[in-house]
């Protein structure tokens, strides 16, 4: 079984094909810059000669886009499918489901109604997923699409950790809460540190950092989501490349008045030009800001102090929310590739019984535990595969009985 998975952003489409009874990728790309000055990139992994880089193509929406994913495919010189026959399902990673959905679904009329319903919670997603969703039921008519929410795997959350202490009305009519992202890479990381703990979900506690250009960490509690560091948006929790995470809100109103600027442009610097960009006024990309800071640079060493200081205050206080921590999960970008940050975040809780292999810690982007044996508090660097999780749920969605 073939399932390809889709992932729409306003002006792009991210792709990945699986064949689920080995859960191998066979191919992936983007579609950059639809509607205007289009690309196309596609690789396969097991023959580089298929693969294309950029490729300026006419991509006029998002149907188009999907076709010439569909044409490659199925391509003679860079496909790895027969026909699109081959492809049973699509999997859509879709940002808010709001509290209509705890899982992923199998799209109908009714679910595109509600992912429409959570366009003000998630205004530069939502409408480029349910884009994508209509693209593909458009080229490919009849082929199951499954929708799998970003929200999805927060929804176990307690009300005392999803509730801000606003006039309650604002829940009731407009849905202000806490909902939380990534939960696709939190749901697959959690899981896995799960299996390297023995495998059983029950009386687990831990936390799992998803560090990259957007973050956030989670409290796992026996398999679910006790609590995460972002809330209505994606804006809220610990500083990113761009966002400013949560930040006292009363700063809002006073730079609007004294910068003049209108509800949009001040949600454009928190979300464009705050985080690491903010601050080094320079760069949002940690491997610069890394490479400077080793030289230093003064505001990149504030950044990755910042970041630090954040990340221990995050994983210490969900841990003292848990009641205790089991182990602590690196992932995504920064998280895999980091080993400076992943040090002085151990030091830090060492407390809590954290000791660090420097040796092991000093690997990048693979899966392994970084602590040393008997270390009380488990550390674990565990790559992210957020397709391949859409891929299994949309599979399992479309063989349920």
């Amino acid at each position: 079984m073939k399932i390809l998975v889709i992932n729409c952003g306003s002006s792009s489409l991210k792709y990945q094909l699986f064949d689920m009874e080995t859960n191998e990728m066979l191919a992936k790309g983007i579609c950059e810059q639809i509607g205007g000055e289009s690309t196309f990139t596609h690789k396969v992994p097991a023959d580089e000669t298929k693969n294309c880089k950029a490729l300026p193509m006419a991509m006029a929406d998002h149907s188009a886009a999907i076709k010439i994913v569909i044409d490659t495919l199925t391509s003679k010189d860079r496909g790895v499918l027969s026909s699109m026959s081959e492809i049973t399902a699509v999997g859509h990673r879709v940002l808010h489901g709001g509290e209509k959905f705890s899982g992923s679904v199998l799209v109908t009329d009714a679910v595109k109604d509600a992912i429409r319903e959570c366009f003000d919670l998630g205004p530069l997603h939502n409408p480029a997923n349910l884009m994508g969703i209509e693209s593909c039921e458009s080229v490919m008519p009849g082929v199951p699409q499954v929708a799998v929410f970003d929200t999805g795997f927060h929804a176990t959350m307690p009300d005392y950790a999803y509730m801000y202490a606003l006039p309650y009305e604002y829940y009731e009519k407009y849905g202000i809460r806490r909902y939380g992202f990534h939960g696709t890479s939190h749901r697959f990381v959690s899981k896995r540190c799960i299996e390297l703990l023995g495998g059983k979900a029950e009386g687990t506690k831990i936390v799992t950092c998803h560090l990259g250009n957007g973050s956030s960490i989670s409290a796992v509690k026996d398999g679910k989501c006790f609590d995460t560091t972002m809330g209505v948006t994606p804006l809220e929790g610990i500083m990113m490349g761009t966002r400013c995470g949560s930040i006292d809100p009363a700063i809002i109103p006073i730079i609007m008045k004294k910068e003049g600027l209108t509800p949009d442009q001040m949600d454009a610097v928190m979300n464009k030009k705050s985080g690491m960009l903010g601050v080094t006024q320079k760069t949002s990309d940690n491997r610069t800001i890394e490479n400077d800071a080793k030289n230093g640079c003064e505001r990149a060493k504030l950044v990755e102090s910042m970041l630090c200081h954040q990340l221990t205050k995050y994983i210490g206080g969900f841990a003292a929310a848990m009641g205790g921590v089991d182990a602590v999960v690196f992932t995504g970008g920064i998280g895999e590739n980091n080993p400076h940050y992943r040090t002085r975040v151990a030091e830090k809780l060492g407390f809590l019984g954290t000791a660090i292999d420097e040796e092991a810690n000093a690997k990048r982007g693979e899966e392994l535990e970084i602590s040393v044996p008997g270390s009380k508090v488990k550390l674990f660097v565990i790559p992210t595969n957020e397709e391949l999780m859409i891929a299994q749920d949309t599979y399992e969605i479309v063989n349920a009985d």
